[in-house]
């Protein structure tokens, strides 16, 4: 799932990003930590960073969610959701 999703969100954070000013200010600092000595080389990927906190938050939220189901039967409100943690 992480990888189909991952895609999805690309294109909604590079324009986000890009459209909030993220990407140039990055870059801009970016430059700036280059141009210093004695540094170590840094190859962050602002989009990927975003995608991939984005997913930690989703999975986080749905780990909450399925956990409140199984410990709540009242939940179980559709029949998938009744196939998955069984009616009771």
């Amino acid at each position: 799932m992480s990888g189909p999703l991952a895609t999805e969100m690309q294109p909604i954070v590079e324009d986000t990003l890009d459209q909030v000013g993220a990407i140039q200010a990055y870059d801009a600092i970016m430059d700036e930590y280059t141009a210093l000595p004695f540094v170590p080389d840094v190859k962050a990927d602002l989009n990927r960073y975003v995608i991939d906190k984005g997913m930690e938050g989703i999975f986080h939220y749905l780990a909450i969610e399925e956990a409140a189901i199984r410990q709540d039967p009242v939940k179980r409100t559709t029949d998938i959701l009744q196939t998955v943690f069984g009616a009771e």
